[in-house]
Order: structure tokens, then sequence, then C-alpha cells
């Protein structure tokens, strides 16, 4: 960029010594000058924003790092509270980290019922990357296999529960968990049998559908 601009600065002083850019210049230099200014100062315009973005983003990454600290340290209420704060006035992605971290952090200080209703917040958020909204509504699905039934696990999985999707048999295994619980083996199995079929599907994920399937096996309740 720099070589760009000596060799068009070069080329303008050549032109300047002749009588026809004199001329030019007389007539269009205030023109050219103020082009110049214009162009100097959107420049450093632009440089001034990206400076203030990363130095916002910078500080909302670090107090989403501080508020983590203050999660994993069990101090539940003033973590809920400082990731509170980002979701209101963070930069870039760091508000809705801060709202999933923030479901995450109802889940473990025992509120089942706002981690899933946060989640599910998310999950319905058409501003939110869709990957955050699958990860968030997978959240709410494996909280429900708990305290809600099967039905409402579905709901907010079977969408994801098809080949190729990236969180396919993490969906399945929360719909089987489900339909385990709920005492349906044979949909259990179904489930599972589509994980330990899928050659995609992360060791700790088949292994463990693998376990549930030996249990189903061993309950002679699926056949």
């Amino acid at each position: 960029m720099a070589h760009n601009d000596d060799s068009f600065f070069r080329e303008v002083n050549e032109e300047l010594r002749s009588d026809q850019m004199r001329y030019v210049w007389k007539r269009y230099g205030k023109i050219v000058i103020g082009a110049a200014v214009l162009i100097v100062v959107a420049t450093a315009g632009y440089s001034g924003y990206r400076y203030w973005d990363a130095s916002n983003s910078s500080a909302a990454g670090d107090r989403f790092v501080a508020a983590l600290d203050l999660a994993q340290g069990k101090k539940y209420d003033e973590a809920l509270a400082a990731l509170g704060a980002i979701e209101k006035d963070g930069s870039g992605s760091y508000p809705v980290l801060a709202k999933m971290r923030a479901a995450s952090v109802q889940s473990d200080k025992g509120d089942q019922a706002g981690a899933v209703k946060a989640f599910s917040e998310i999950g319905a958020d058409t501003s939110a990357p869709q990957a955050i909204r699958d990860l968030a509504n997978l959240r709410a699905a494996f909280i429900l296999v708990d305290t809600g039934t099967y039905e409402q696990v579905a709901a907010k999985a079977e969408i994801m529960a098809v080949q190729g999707h990236m969180l396919a048999n993490s969906a399945r295994e929360a719909l089987g968990l489900s339909a385990y619980k709920a005492g349906n083996m044979k949909q259990a199995k179904q489930w599972f049998e589509q994980i330990t079929g899928d050659q995609s599907a992360p060791r700790n994920v088949a292994n463990r559908a693998q376990i549930m399937l030996d249990n189903i096996a061993s309950s002679g309740k699926a056949a």
C-alpha cells in the first residue's frame, strides 16, 4: 500500500511540472485537496472505529471471563448479575454468549425452569447465529429429559436429529434418554440405534448409546 502511494505521488509531481498540469491544478486544486482531506478523515474515522470496536470487544471479553470465574466459584447471584450486565451493554457476540452462560448458571443454581426458559428464548431468537440457537435448544432438551415430558424434549431436539446435522447424535441421545425415562423402550432403542449406526457419531456418545442399548436388551421390554 505504501509503495502504491509513493508511485502515485511521484506521478502527480511529474505532471505538476508540466504547464498543462499547472493549469489543471490551478482550476481544480481545491477540489483535489478537499477530496484528499475527506479520504484522510474517512480513513482516520474507520481506523478509530476499528480501535474502539477492538477495545470494546476486549473489555467485554475480560468481563465475560470474570463472570465465568464467579460462576466457577459458585457465586451464582454475582455471576448472574455480571452476565446480565454484559447482555445489556456488551459488544460483538458477548451478549448472546452471556445469556447462554447465565442460563447454565441458573441450571447449576437449581432453577431448571428458569434455565429452560432462558435457553428457549435464545433458541427462538432469529437474530442469534443458528449454531447458537441449536445449541440452546439442545441444552433445554437435556434439562427437560429430567424435568419434562418426551413431547417437550422432542419439540426442542427432534428437528436436529436428522442425518448430517452437526448436533444430530446429541439430539438423538436426548430423545433416547427421554423415551427411556418415559418407559418407551422401543422408541428409545430406535434413537440409540441411530447413534450406534452412524459412523460420524462421537465415540463418547456412541459408547453411551451402546450402554443404553445393552440396558434395554437386558430389560426385555423392547422386543
